[in-house]
C-alpha cells in the first residue's frame, strides 16, 4: 500500500514514516502543506494520504479543505485525517468525504502501531475509521437527542464500534456476543433511527451519520 505523508512537523512525519515502513508501507512522499500535496498526488496518486486536519498558512482547516479536493478530483485515494485534540466538530466533516476509504485519528494513536497500521489498512481497503475518544465525546454529548436516547447502553456500544469502523465480526470479538446477537443489536439500532433499507443508501455508514451531523 502506498503514502503519502503531510505535516508540518518534519519530526512527526519521520517518525510516521519510520513507523509505517516498519510496518510494510510503502512510503512514497512527504509534504509540509495543502499545496505540495496536491502537486504530488497530481504526479503520482497513492492508496492513502496521511494528513492533518490543520496545516499551513493558517493552520485552522487547510488539511480538510485539501482532502475534499483530493477526494473529488481522484476518488479511489484513501484519506486518514489526524488531529492534535478530539474535535467532535470536524468527525462530520471527515465523514462528509464519503462512504468509503475515510478516517479521523488523534495523533496520540501513532504511538500505538497497531492501531495505527488498522487505521491504516482500513482505509486503503475502503473502510472508515473514527477515533474512540471522538466517537465516546459524541455518544456523551448526544445522550439527550430524541433518536439516541431510545437506544439501550448495549445498542450504545455497538453504534460506537460501528463509528469506529469496525464489521460485525469485529464487534463480536471485542463484546465477547455471538453473530446473531449483534446482528440482532444493529437491526435494532437501524430501526430505532428511522434507517429503511434502500438500493442507494447505505445503513450503516447513516446511522453514525445520524448523530456526527447533529
Amino acid at each position: 500500500m502506498r503514502l503519502i505523508l503531510t505535516d508540518d512537523s518534519v519530526l512527526f512525519r519521520d517518525g510516521l514514516d519510520r513507523l509505517l515502513r516498519e510496518a510494510r508501507f510503502e512510503v512514497i512522499g512527504h509534504a509540509g502543506d495543502a499545496d505540495q500535496l496536491i502537486r504530488q498526488v497530481e504526479q503520482n496518486p497513492p492508496d492513502v494520504v496521511v494528513l492533518d486536519i490543520r496545516l499551513p498558512p493558517g493552520h485552522r482547516d487547510e488539511g480538510l479543505r485539501a482532502a475534499r479536493e483530493i477526494r473529488r478530483r481522484w476518488p479511489g485515494v484513501g484519506l486518514l485525517l489526524l488531529s492534535q485534540y478530539a474535535e467532535p466538530a470536524y468527525a462530520a466533516d471527515v465523514m462528509a468525504l464519503g462512504t468509503r476509504s475515510v478516517g479521523y485519528l488523534l495523533k496520540d494513536r501513532v504511538a500505538q502501531v497497531d492501531e495505527l497500521v488498522d487505521a491504516v489498512q482500513r482505509v486503503g481497503t475502503g473502510g472508515s475509521v473514527i477515533d474512540a475518544e471522538v466517537v465516546g465525546l459524541l455518544l456523551g454529548a448526544r445522550r439527550g437527542d430524541v433518536a439516541l436516547g431510545d437506544l439501550t447502553e448495549r445498542e450504545r456500544a455497538i453504534l460506537a464500534l460501528m463509528a469506529e469502523g469496525h464489521s460485525n465480526e469485529a464487534i463480536c470479538q471485542r463484546l465477547f456476543l455471538g453473530s446473531k446477537t449483534v446482528e440482532t443489536h444493529v437491526r435494532h439500532i437501524f430501526e430505532k433511527l428511522g434507517l429503511v433499507p434502500t438500493r442507494s443508501g447505505h445503513r450503516r455508514v447513516m446511522a453514525v451519520l445520524t448523530y456526527l451531523r447533529s
